[in-house]
């Protein structure tokens, strides 16, 4: 057995690391900046708020009033909590050379972590130019700097995604198998796998790719499935189940993603290095159904045709971030999704001007 296995996060530290979050003001990356700092590290988030922001979410005339604050709540609360735990927040566009350049220069960062990136598949279909220039320009710009003689950032972290391996040949993937990226989103991220380990081969910079699934957590405003469907329950709307909801995905809560991102820059074992962080067990999305009409009894669930367009899923093998990490991921979907949908219900009440949960 690998010694990383035999290790409790309790004894994992960044103490001394400085840390820089590129992108970091999103769903992952508050999340992750807030933790990267317990650990001990000095943290950065650079981010040009140009995604799920709140200019965007108040101007936006496709959310109505309570979502607009229910919004607006969360975004004021990742910031808030940031400030408190003595977080260094810059309004930087990373796909500017100059801005970058500065930011960097200024902390010295000893890691960074790419997380730039439209989060959701369809819109960076919709939007193809802006998908790929968040995504690949940003990184561009991150690992020259990192390729400099005088720069300090000796390991980059890229946050990539599931989606990468397209459609799944059987009822489970590792990171052995061949990617097959459909669509801008996907695409772009394999191309940006492919940049960090050809700055390994080229310059010597250390690298860890991260591949999560069907992420869900306490201030996500992205629009996942996750937080969708509990919206539609609470408005009325039908849970639109596509082919019965048989549908399987990986759902992963994001603070087991969270703690595996920092296993792997804080372990040996993480360095230039491919892991599926995710729970490692898919569930159907009539499971996901299920857990909220236990908590909103009233939610209506609709079955629809499958789309053929959306690429076969299931369980995301984890016994490589096992073996190098010692990572055991402990949020399950029958309670931390759970808990999750108690929390937006509340939160949602709260928004309506009432504190009880139904």
């Amino acid at each position: 057995m690998n010694e990383s296995s035999q290790i409790s996060y309790n004894t994992v530290s960044l103490a001394g690391q400085r840390v820089m979050l590129v992108g970091g003001a999103g769903f992952i990356g508050h999340h992750l900046a807030l933790e990267c700092r317990r650990m001990g590290a000095e943290v950065l988030v650079v981010d040009n708020m140009q995604i799920n922001n709140i200019v965007k979410i108040v101007s936006d005339r496709m959310i109505g009033d309570l979502q607009r604050r229910l919004y607006t709540n969360f975004l004021l609360d990742r910031f808030s909590l940031m400030r408190e735990a003595n977080i260094s927040i810059e309004n930087v566009d990373a796909r500017q050379m100059a801005e970058l350049t500065n930011s960097f220069n200024e902390f010295q960062p000893t890691k960074a972590v790419h997380l730039a990136a439209i989060s959701s598949a369809v819109t960076a279909n919709q939007m193809p130019g802006l998908a790929y220039d968040l995504q690949i320009t940003t990184l561009r710009n991150l690992l020259e700097l990192c390729r400099l003689k005088n720069s300090s950032c000796n390991h980059v972290a890229f946050m990539s995604s599931s989606t990468v391996y397209g459609d799944f040949e059987g009822d489970s993937v590792d990171e052995t198998i061949y990617p097959r990226p459909r669509g801008v989103y996907a695409n772009g991220k394999y191309i940006g796998e492919r940049m960090v380990r050809e700055a390994k081969e080229l310059y010597g910079i250390d690298f860890t790719i991260v591949r999560p699934s069907a992420l869900y957590g306490i201030r996500c405003v992205s629009g996942r499935v996750t937080q969708k469907f509990i919206e539609n329950a609470l408005m009325g709307k039908p849970l639109l189940l596509e082919g019965g909801g048989s549908g399987r995905l990986d759902f992963t809560n994001v603070d087991d993603l969270v703690e595996g991102i920092v296993r792997a820059l804080a372990l040996e074992g993480g360095r230039s290095r491919t892991f599926n962080i995710t729970y490692g067990s898919a569930r159907t999305i009539a499971d996901l159904a299920a857990i909220i009409k236990e908590i909103i009894p009233g939610a209506k669930l609709e079955e629809r045709p499958p789309a053929p367009e959306k690429p076969k899923r299931g369980t995301l093998e984890m016994s490589r971030a096992r073996e190098f990490l010692g990572f055991l991921p402990s949020r399950g979907l029958d309670i931390a999704y759970r808990e999750y949908c108690q929390w937006y219900v509340e939160q949602w009440r709260r928004s309506e001007g009432r504190s009880n949960l139904l």
